[in-house]
């Protein structure tokens, strides 16, 4: 897997909604709530950078939002994000198998002696109708 470790800050500053993964369904609770927010950015017009953001945190919080294009008004809930320390991995296909692929990179992360932590973010590219070329970007926290 390889997953890169990166010393650089990171930030993100993210408009979206949040819920909790009740039962543990993050991924039905992210889809549900991105339904909601691409109903409000198209309703407020909203010009965003056309990528989906899911932030897990402690909790069984999922927070999913997107980056909007600057000096914009919203309703949605406003989350910035810093990390100073994380593992990067880009998953390169079809979205169900981005779980799978989140808990190698963490189990690889520990085994090198890593401590791992929340928030974990995914960033989803473009979609494309073939999903074997889907790109989904892997942050995670380290400590």
């Amino acid at each position: 897997m390889n997953a890169e470790i990166i010393l650089k800050e990171f930030n993100l500053d993210l408009f979206g909604l949040a819920g909790i993964a009740t039962n543990e369904d993050y991924m039905g609770t992210a889809f549900l709530l991105m339904d909601e927010i691409w109903k409000i950015v198209k309703a407020e017009q909203l010009k965003t950078k056309g990528q989906n953001i899911w932030v897990y945190e402690p909790g069984e919080m999922v927070f999913a939002g997107v980056q909007l294009m600057p000096n914009q008004e919203t309703i949605l809930g406003h989350k910035k994000i810093r990390l100073t320390k994380y593992a990067y991995y880009k998953h390169v296909g079809p979205y169900n198998l981005i779980k799978q692929a989140g808990q190698k990179m963490r189990s690889e992360l520990e085994l090198n002696g890593y401590n791992v932590s929340l928030p974990y973010i995914e960033i989803y590219g473009h979609w494309q109708a073939d999903e074997s070329r889907l790109e989904t970007e892997l942050l995670m926290n380290i400590l």
